[in-house]
């Protein structure tokens, strides 16, 4: 018997080699790349491959023309997803790595520095044709990475003190788990999941045990028990309690079978068994303190977003969020002429010319100037400084790139400044 869909390349059943005999081979099907996988190599990313097929028609008119004039383009946003008031620059890193042996003059916003509408977080200056075909490629960069960051960092300021970690690689495409987990971490998350996200930004990976190893257990306490005998001291000991029994129940067994050594429990309980979610972790906080077990810590994970982090900081200790952070909204960022030749000029809906971007240092108040311009002075008595800052010339443009340990904790510090308030 065949399946419906022979026509597609389905094997019959029982074929040893199935579909995947039907797969094409691992050539190189582009210049420079492979076609294992889906995605683009680096080589690809600077030969301009995954441009927008526009921008190469552009180049090739003005070649054949002869024209490459000099223009000055900028990059902002007219507005950010579900209006909110500011948003996490991300992606410079990888902008400048591109645009660094290219003869052009670059001023960017530090990474991690909040913006907000029609602020330029991106300035470039140089003959058209050096670097416009990379339009699509600088804003792929930083639209994503942005979105990233800035759901982190709603979630980090959601919780307070409370630890925050980065679960949500496995809901994007495996090349690019590491720029998740960058991001969700310079955006204030504690911790990232996967190992190579955690390589790249220098820490160790954070994670707790899954329902897998409590089903081929048999038991959450058996489960618990085997992850104390077996893994690292240094790792804490948090039992996932949802998998068989009641959350309440479970903690308790599972805090009576290890202990001063068990850190935290943790709650994944699915959205169709949740209830009264708030309920339930009051129940499990009740029952562990009672019992003496108040250094056992609640850590609550599936399904969180910077709403339900305020909702349960009642009685949580710590997230994990997943979703809403790999798949947050991108920023819909723009790259514009600006200038040509030294002339202002600029499509409708753009004010033309080079521009200021002075931020208060103390409450963050931003004023965007025409060049030449001298900012007013800040309501609050605060220093005004700019903060479209020019980078090193030719050749050096990545050199002394901030760590991302030092962009997260610049994005902490601006969150402080922030009140009570993020949405």
């Amino acid at each position: 018997m065949e399946y419906p869909g022979k026509s597609w390349g389905y094997p019959r059943r029982g074929n040893a080699k199935g579909i995947f005999s039907e797969l094409p081979n691992n050539e190189p099907d582009t210049p420079g790349g492979s076609a294992v996988f889906h995605v683009a190599s680096d080589k690809q990313i600077r030969d301009g491959l995954v441009t927008d097929v526009y921008f190469e028609r552009t180049e090739k008119i003005l070649r054949a023309k002869g024209i490459n004039r000099r223009v000055r383009a900028e990059f902002m946003t007219k507005s950010l997803p579900a209006d909110w008031p500011w948003a996490v620059f991300a992606g410079a890193e990888e902008c400048l790595r591109l645009l660094k042996d290219l003869p052009v003059e670059v001023r960017i916003m530090k990474e991690g520095t909040l913006f907000g509408p029609y602020e330029p977080v991106l300035e470039i200056e140089g003959k058209y044709l050096d670097f416009g075909k990379y339009e699509t490629t600088l804003l792929g960069f930083i639209c994503q990475a942005s979105g990233i960051a800035t759901m982190a960092a709603r979630c980090r300021h959601a919780a307070g003190f409370r630890q925050v970690l980065s679960f949500g690689a496995r809901r994007m495409h495996p090349a690019i788990a590491p720029l998740v987990e960058r991001n969700a971490y310079i955006g204030g998350c504690d911790g990232v999941a996967v190992r190579l996200g955690a390589d790249l930004v220098g820490i160790q990976p954070s994670g707790t045990m899954p329902h897998a190893l409590i089903l081929l257990m048999g038991s959450t306490v058996a489960a618990t028990k085997a992850f104390h005998e077996i893994i690292d001291g240094q790792i804490n000991r948090v039992s996932l309690i949802d998998t068989f029994n009641d959350e309440k129940i479970e903690a308790v067994n599972v805090a009576q079978a290890l202990g001063r050594d068990l850190f935290a429990v943790r709650l994944d309980t699915p959205g169709s068994r949740r209830g009264d979610f708030v309920k339930i972790m009051e129940e499990v906080r009740w029952e562990l303190d009672l019992r003496g077990f108040e250094h056992v810590k609640i850590f609550v994970s599936g399904g969180l977003d910077e709403y339900r982090i305020q909702e349960y900081n009642r009685f949580a200790d710590g997230y994990g969020v997943g979703t809403a952070i790999s798949n947050a909204p991108v920023i819909d960022f723009s790259m514009d002429i600006v200038e040509i030749d030294g002339r202002p000029v600029a499509k409708r809906g753009k004010k033309s010319g080079r521009k200021h971007v002075f931020r208060c240092g103390d409450c963050l108040t931003t004023q965007v100037l025409p060049a030449g311009r001298e900012p007013l002075p800040c309501n609050c008595g605060g220093e005004l400084q700019e903060i479209l800052r020019p980078v090193p010339a030719r050749g050096k443009l990545a050199e002394s790139l901030p760590r991302p340990r030092e962009i997260r904790n610049f994005v902490i510090k601006q969150l402080e400044k922030m009140g009570p308030s993020f949405a």
